[in-house]
C-alpha cells in the first residue's frame, strides 16, 4: 500500500513541475516585456482623477447603490491597481459647501491627493471621507486638474467623473476644455457621465472631443472600475496619433494602408474599404471602433469583414450594441501561411514572394432620429497589425491561442492519467475494505 501511495505521491509530482515548466517561460517574457517597456518612459506619466462629490451623487441608481459609494468602491480598486511609473492624483469639485450661495458653490473645487508617488493606503483613507455635499463647478474643476499637471513633457491625462451638468456657467466647462489644448500642453481630457442624460452627455463629449479624450456612459460599479483603470493604464502607454484617412467606396480605389492606427468616419449605413498587403508567413491583426457621437437609434452593429480581390470573403468580425454604449467595437486575425501559395499577387516586380492584398471592409447599421444631424459621419478609428504568422502550434500566433494549443493537450492528457490514477486507487481500496 506505501508503495502505491508513494507512486501515486511522485506521478502527481511530475506532473505538476511539468505544467509549471510549461508556464514559466511566458511568464518571464511577460516580465522581460514590462521591464523594457517601462525603461523607455523618459518621465513618468501624471493622471488627476477629477471626482464630482456633489450633492446628486447621493442617488441611488448604480446597481442598488448610492453614486457616491460605486465611485469608492471604483476608487479603491483603481488605486490597488495604478501601475508603478504612474504619478497619480485626485481633486475633487462640490465636496465641501453645503450653502446656497452660487458664486461660494462655484468656486468648491481643491486638491484631494498631489499628484506623484502614490500612497495607496493615504489615499483611500482621502477618499473614504468624502461626502456628497455641494455644487457642480466642473469648469473652475478643470483649470483647477490642469495647473495641477503643469510642468514637464510626461504624457498627462485628466480624468472627470461626474454625474450632472456643470452648474457654474458662464465659465462654460466645453470653452475651458477647447482653451486648455489650445494652450498647447498636450494635457488630454477623458470624461465618464454617470447615468447620462442627454444634455450631460453632449456636455462631457464636447470636453472629451476638445482635447482628443474619450467620452463614456457608466451604469454600473463594474464597468467605472473597468473604464477608470483603462484610462489610468493608457497614460502610461506611449501617445499615438492616428493618420487621417479615406476609404474608399470598392477595394479597387480603396487605399493601401500598413501596420498603424487610422482615423476615418463613416455615414451611417455605409460601407468603406481599405487594402492591405499580406506576405506569406505573415498574420494580418485588425480591428476597428465606432465612435457614437450623437443620440442614434438603439440596436446597431459594426462589420469587419476580410475578403480577397476577388469578393471571397475570408474572415469576419462583427459587434452589435444597443444603445447603452458609446463606442462599438469588432476585430479579426487571418494568418496566411508560409506555404509557398501567392494568392492575389502584386505588379511591383520584387523576386520575393507575391503579397496578397487582403481588402477589409467596415460597414455599419447605425440610425438616427429624424432630428439629428448625420453628416459628417461617425468617428471611425481603424487599427492594422502585421505579425510573424503561424508555422507550428508552438508558435505565438497558431489560431489566435498561442502556447495555448499545446498547454490544452497537455492538461487533457494530465486529466486522463489523473482519472485513471484515481479511478485504479480507489478499486484497490473497495477490494481492500471488501477483503476486511
Amino acid at each position: 500500500m506505501i508503495i502505491r501511495k508513494r507512486l501515486a505521491a511522485a506521478l502527481g509530482g511530475a506532473l505538476l513541475v511539468t505544467l509549471t515548466g510549461g508556464l514559466l517561460p511566458s511568464a518571464a517574457s511577460a516580465d522581460s516585456g514590462g521591464t523594457a517597456d517601462r525603461a523607455a518612459a523618459k518621465e513618468p506619466p501624471k493622471v488627476e482623477l477629477v471626482l464630482d462629490v456633489s450633492g446628486s451623487m447621493r442617488a441611488r441608481d448604480i446597481d442598488g447603490q448610492s453614486r457616491m459609494s460605486a465611485a469608492k468602491q471604483a476608487f479603491n480598486e483603481v488605486l490597488d491597481a495604478v501601475p508603478e511609473d504612474v504619478r497619480l492624483g485626485i481633486r475633487t469639485l462640490g465636496a465641501d459647501y453645503p450653502g446656497k450661495d452660487r458664486k461660494e458653490g462655484c468656486k468648491d473645487t481643491r486638491q484631494l491627493y498631489p499628484v506623484g508617488e502614490l500612497d495607496r493606503t493615504e489615499a483611500k483613507a482621502a477618499v473614504a471621507t468624502l461626502v456628497p455635499t455641494g455644487w457642480t463647478p466642473i469648469g473652475p474643476a478643470l483649470l483647477g486638474a490642469a495647473d495641477d499637471l503643469e510642468g514637464g513633457d510626461a504624457t498627462r491625462r485628466i480624468v472627470l467623473i461626474t454625474d450632472g451638468e456643470d452648474t457654474c456657467a458662464p465659465l462654460d466647462p466645453c470653452e475651458v476644455a477647447r482653451e486648455i489644448a489650445a494652450k498647447g500642453v498636450g494635457i488630454t481630457i477623458d470624461t465618464l457621465g454617470l447615468v447620462p442624460n442627454a444634455r450631460m452627455r453632449a456636455q462631457l463629449m464636447c470636453i472629451a472631443e476638445a482635447t482628443g479624450g474619450t467620452y463614456s456612459s457608466v451604469q454600473h460599479k463594474e464597468e467605472l472600475s473597468e473604464r477608470v483603470g483603462q484610462l489610468v493604464d493608457r497614460a502610461a502607454e506611449p501617445v499615438v496619433t492616428p493618420v487621417a484617412t479615406q476609404g474608399g467606396d470598392r477595394c479597387a480605389d480603396a487605399p493601401r494602408l500598413k501596420a498603424g492606427l487610422y482615423a476615418d468616419r463613416e455615414a451611417f449605413g455605409q460601407h468603406r474599404w481599405y487594402r492591405v498587403d499580406l506576405l506569406p508567413g505573415q498574420e494580418l491583426r485588425a480591428s476597428v471602433s465606432i465612435s457614437v457621437d450623437r443620440p442614434v437609434n438603439r440596436d446597431h452593429g459594426v462589420l469587419l469583414r476580410a475578403s480577397t480581390l476577388a469578393g471571397r470573403e475570408i474572415v469576419r468580425g462583427e459587434s452589435t450594441g444597443d444603445g447603452r454604449t458609446d463606442v462599438v467595437s469588432t476585430g479579426l486575425r487571418y494568418p496566411k501561411a508560409d506555404t509557398g501559395d501567392s494568392g492575389d499577387a502584386d505588379d511591383s516586380g520584387d523576386s520575393g514572394p507575391a503579397a496578397e492584398t487582403v481588402c477589409l471592409r467596415v460597414s455599419n447599421s447605425f440610425s438616427a432620429p429624424a432630428s439629428v444631424r448625420t453628416s459628417p459621419g461617425l468617428p471611425l478609428e481603424l487599427t492594422i497589425d502585421i505579425t510573424g504568422g503561424p508555422r507550428d502550434a508552438g508558435d505565438a500566433a497558431f489560431l489566435g491561442l498561442g502556447h495555448g494549443w499545446w498547454l490544452l493537450g497537455l492538461l487533457t492528457l494530465a486529466g486522463f492519467a489523473a482519472g485513471a490514477l484515481w479511478g485504479w486507487i480507489s478499486r484497490w481500496r473497495i477490494a481492500v475494505w471488501r477483503s476486511n
